[in-house]
């Protein structure tokens, strides 16, 4: 309740509770989500700028190079008139943050100088934060973010550091802490989260969590694998849904004050039990994910409304 973390091996006993104490765990959590963000729950809207044909091998991605042909749409940047317009949709939404994202390893010198420009454009026009996802970064690269108006550069640390060469062998472990480190150093906010059911164990998902304590994210997004055909991952079994919400609570725990998100593959993993992830976490995307649709604005929305909670509201543009 005061902001400090919990150690390895009460996060560890989180997810090792049993099936009888997740109700208790999740209210417990609730109490410290309710005292940092109360019923509020912030809407982040996420537009895929470019989709496919990125040469990292990522085993999860319908966009890496390892994902059979077909496993992703595949189209280049997107013009400047385009992402603007998605940014006031995203503003029409009620969401606090557009969250742009461009497959590919990273950006170059043309792209970043069209994207410093459509940040402009967005902040000159739309009241909203916008968040970039856009591979590693170089100080100069980040340096140039900053100066166009971005809010918040999302690099994701996805697992613990022993076991990220089962998900990526193109970049390291220590290229994507870097990464998040520039962004940081730029004075950028870091949102850095990770992905959980990709055949990690929970001490993984226990060290992921200190990890991205470490680096000093300030938004953490927490996605479940949702086995894409086509990839290295397709056979591999979803996360039960017991599991997702007592990672949620860990991840709670670990960084009380810090905004936590359900992300991808919520709707597959978690189903019914959705609502019960806004008990740890305190935001959600909404209208789909990269590549796969979500459940759709009017269902979150009820989905939300009826388990009690509100929209955030936008503070600060």
């Amino acid at each position: 309740m005061e902001g400090q973390s919990i150690t390895r091996d009460q996060a560890l006993r989180i997810l090792q509770s049993p099936a009888n104490e997740l109700l208790s765990l999740l209210d417990a959590a609730f109490t410290v989500r309710r005292k940092y963000f109360g019923f509020q729950v912030r809407l982040h809207v996420l537009r895929n700028a470019r989709s496919g044909g990125c040469t990292e091998d990522c085993g999860y991605c319908s966009q890496s190079v390892r994902a059979s042909e077909g496993a992703a749409p595949q189209y280049s940047l997107q013009s400047r008139a385009e992402i603007v317009a998605g940014a006031l949709q995203a503003h029409k939404m009620k969401a606090i943050r557009y969250c742009v994202v461009s497959s590919g390893r990273t950006l170059s010198n043309p792209d970043l100088g069209e994207i410093c420009e459509t940040i402009r454009q967005i902040k000159a026009e739309v009241p909203i934060q916008v968040c970039l996802s856009m591979g590693l970064l170089t100080p100069d690269q980040a340096a140039q973010l900053k100066a166009a108006g971005l809010d918040r550069y999302n690099h994701n640390l996805e697992t613990s550091e022993w076991h990220f060469p089962h998900l990526c062998t193109t970049h390291s472990y220590a290229d994507r802490v870097s990464t998040a480190r520039i962004a940081k150093m730029a004075g950028l906010e870091l949102c850095c989260g990770g992905l959980l059911g990709a055949a990690e164990t929970r001490e993984d998902r226990v060290d992921l969590a200190f990890a991205i304590r470490a680096v000093g994210a300030d938004s953490i997004p927490v996605n479940f694998l949702d086995p894409r055909p086509g990839t290295p991952f397709q056979a591999y079994p979803r996360l039960k849904p017991g599991d997702a919400l007592r990672a949620l609570a860990m991840f709670r725990f670990v960084h009380p004050a810090t905004e936590i998100r359900i992300a991808g593959g919520r709707e597959a993993c978690l189903g019914p039990m959705q609502a019960l992830a806004l008990y740890a976490a305190n935001s959600m995307f909404t209208e789909g994910y990269l590549t796969t649709p979500g459940q759709g604005y009017a269902t979150d929305m009820a989905l939300l409304t009826a388990a009690g909670f509100e929209v955030g509201e936008l503070t600060q543009a």
